[in-house]
């Protein structure tokens, strides 16, 4: 009998705890206050922690006794500005968290009962939160690393390499000594070229990484970072996917792909790509522990700044 993979069959968040925790206003008022504030109010404008409580209506307004500046509970973060209940918030990261495969912006409308253009808006400012989180990203000790294509035709358009809405990437993953996979790092690159990979090489690799690659010829670019670079190159007789060197990163490539293409049928991977592959990393970057992944998740929206939706809807080399 196969030995179970405790990852996969973790329990989580239930739907019933997470109703318990977060399942009213109140609930979820609280939970941000903890989560922006973990130590009490701090002021954003002066930094000083005495204050007083306002209402303005039925919105709680914090003053600082310092400053006498004022700020709401969402003012600055990732949820500044919303119209929608907390709890609508606290649902798509449920969602989103909790799933076994991807959620679109079209299911997520239907789960927490929102129009389409609201369900995309709060997915991407989510999934910003994600990448913004995952950007600093490092990999140390043995890394595996492949190049890959996200996307391909888009209805009307031009199919294959040439086509606009395919984009290239690096997939690394980091494992530990008897190659079991830890963690993993999916970054656009404008080319496979030496330069680019190099650039790419220094922010995502330590120098103390090995780095396992096949045979093409950019790769070399990793040992300008200070890497050490064991290349296996893959003949006409051999395919990498029957090498056991590569055997994760192959895996979860094939797995990102399948739930990708499984979820998303129509959108631009050019312009938003990057908040689909940070979404991935981000989540297999903490598997291990299901039932605080939503918690995380939340400390980093409350800390991240505002994000508007013209932003967001601007291509990754606008912003």
């Amino acid at each position: 009998m196969a030995k179970m993979n405790r990852v996969q069959f973790q329990p989580g968040m239930s739907l019933t705890e997470f109703l318990e925790l977060y399942g009213t206003e109140s609930q979820c008022e609280a939970a941000v206050e903890k989560s922006r504030w973990p130590n009490g109010f701090v002021c954003p404008e002066c930094q000083g922690t005495g204050h007083c409580v306002v209402w303005h209506d039925q919105v709680k307004t914090f003053q600082c006794a310092t400053c006498r500046e004022q700020t709401t509970l969402t003012a600055g973060t990732i949820f500044h500005a919303t119209k929608l209940p907390l709890r609508k918030w606290f649902q798509a990261m449920y969602f989103l968290t909790q799933t076994k495969n991807n959620v679109s912006a079209l299911e997520l409308k239907r789960l927490i009962g929102v129009c389409y253009r609201t369900a995309w808006r709060l997915k991407h400012k989510l999934l910003q939160v994600m990448t913004e989180r995952e950007a600093p990203r490092q990999l140390d000790g043995r890394v595996e690393i492949d190049d890959a294509y996200l996307g391909g035709e888009l209805s009307g358009g031009k199919a294959g390499r040439g086509s606009e809405n395919k984009v290239s990437f690096i997939a690394a993953v980091k494992t530990t000594d008897d190659h079991h996979p830890l963690l993993a790092v999916f970054s656009r690159v404008k080319t496979f070229s030496l330069a680019e990979v190099e650039a790419w090489a220094t922010k995502h690799l330590a120098a103390s990484a090995t780095v396992v690659s096949d045979g093409l010829a950019c790769f070399s670019a990793v040992t300008k970072a200070g890497c050490h670079h064991e290349q296996e190159v893959v003949g006409k007789k051999r395919k990498s996917t029957d090498m056991s060197c590569f055997l994760w990163v192959n895996t979860i490539l094939g797995n990102l792909k399948t739930a990708i293409n499984g979820t998303y049928h129509s959108f631009d991977f050019e312009k938003y790509g990057n908040r689909y592959l940070a979404e991935m990393q981000y989540r297999f970057n903490r598997r291990f522990d299901l039932a605080v992944i939503l918690p995380r998740l939340l400390r980093a929206a409350a800390t991240t700044g505002k994000r508007t939706e013209v932003w967001l809807r601007l291509a990754e080399d606008q912003r």
